[in-house]
């Protein structure tokens, strides 16, 4: 008897010496720049490649705006989040010890389209917006997307020193880029400010009539999208797991979830590289 109860003991000490794998679900998000529908379709093998890499419940969860994003991320409703720069930024300073993990090959050098209705006339320059731009319709991305709203609007002030409201007849919010695309396409509005991947994908998959929309001008690149994680996951999910996160990230090489971002590949990066985006944030009055 005494036997077995040793035996029994020492079993136990050794299964409690053994790490074991945190329960917890690790949830992430990504700020909804393009059709909801695709993006939970696409994020969910994301999340399952997360899951084998590491070793833990990963769970995606869809947000419906960029300001959505950023509350879950500060309300600990996520880990980890896709953000664009300035949503990124505003988390950070929300969430003390976050970190941005990586970047996509595209991101340290992104752009935005100017895009416009063909019936507008306007044609494509290299040299800046043309002046002709000025009374018409136009409409911005989501209010906090860098690539949509940020940049766009900084170049414009840059170039016509006027606010938008001023420069233009008329100025809206669409909310992601699939939808400027789609109102500047229709007509709704005559100009737009888009995501240069988004819009470049969606010609590739035959989404938009190039007959009836294009592009007329490139701004200069700036950093963008980002992966951030916030500081404390390594007291939650064990030493090393942001650590792990990070790799898994700079790791995933299969085209097809690379194609939800959509990005070639993911590459390190830093708080720092967004500095650029905090200066022109607190410029424009979208940071507090």
């Amino acid at each position: 008897m005494r036997r077995l109860v040793a035996t029994a003991l020492l079993l136990c000490l050794s299964l409690l010496s053994v790490p074991m794998a945190s329960a917890e679900t690790f949830r992430f998000t990504a700020i909804p720049d393009e059709d909801q529908s695709r993006l939970v379709e696409r994020f969910q093998k994301v999340a399952d490649y997360l899951a084998d890499e590491l070793g833990v419940e990963v769970e995606y969860v869809p947000v419906k705006s960029y300001s959505a994003a950023v509350s879950a991320f500060r309300n600990d409703q996520v880990q980890l989040a896709w953000f664009g720069g300035l949503s990124g930024v505003q988390a950070r300073r929300l969430v003390p010890g976050s970190q941005v993990l990586a970047q996509g090959s595209e991101d340290a050098a992104f752009h935005s389209y100017f895009i416009a209705n063909s019936a507008t006339g306007l044609e494509a320059s290299d040299a800046g917006l043309p002046a002709a731009i000025e009374g018409h319709s136009f409409t911005f991305g989501a209010k906090t997307s860098t690539s949509g709203r940020l940049m766009p609007e900084f170049y414009l002030r840059r170039q016509f020193d006027q606010a938008p409201e001023e420069l233009f007849s008329r100025v809206g919010f669409s909310g992601d880029h699939s939808r400027t695309i789609a109102l500047v396409e229709s007509g709704t509005y005559d100009i737009g400010a888009v995501n240069f991947t988004v819009w470049q994908a969606a010609v590739e998959d035959g989404r938009v009539d190039t007959d009836k929309v294009k592009v007329i001008w490139e701004t200069p690149a700036y950093p963008d999208y980002q992966w951030t994680i916030r500081g404390d996951v390594d007291a939650r999910f064990g030493d090393g797991f942001t650590a792990r996160v990070r790799q898994a990230l700079l790791g995933m090489n299969d085209p097809e979830l690379l194609e939800s971002f959509p990005r070639d590949a993911f590459i390190p990066a830093d708080n720092d590289d967004y500095a650029p985006i905090e200066q022109v944030g607190e410029e424009l009055g979208l940071l507090r």
